[in-house]
């Protein structure tokens, strides 16, 4: 069955960086776009970065752009966030999600359970 398991989360200062790992099973990574998802209490859940199977085209959400990298290893079936800068505001629970095809931009089917960022001095 699919499984995404995520690590990476934990407590960080205003402006520090953390990297998210996602990795994946269960079906055939390397044809399928991920995602990363974040929902913070009492917000809507959002999508904050997305990524083509082979890495090609890439998607960030306004609110990260130009502090987040998504990035993935097919060989390792795992896809990551490396988020610098962070700020209060992104401060929640981070779930990356698995795609419907290749790409990112066509909806997700999955979500793994996330791991909780903090950002807070």
């Amino acid at each position: 069955q699919v499984q995404l398991v995520e690590s990476g989360g934990g407590l960080v200062h205003p402006g520090g960086s953390l990297r998210l790992s996602c990795e994946a099973s269960g079906f055939i990574f390397r044809n399928i776009g991920m995602g990363w998802y974040r929902q913070a209490p009492g917000k809507e859940r959002e999508l904050v970065a997305g990524i083509e199977s082979t890495s090609r085209r890439k998607y960030y959400a306004d609110s990260v752009k130009g502090r987040f990298i998504i990035s993935r290893d097919n060989s390792k079936n795992t896809v990551y966030l490396q988020m610098n800068n962070l700020n209060a505001e992104d401060t929640a629970v981070y779930s990356c999600a698995k795609g419907s095809t290749s790409d990112w931009n066509r909806g997700f089917v999955f979500w793994g359970r996330g791991t909780q960022v903090t950002v807070s001095s």
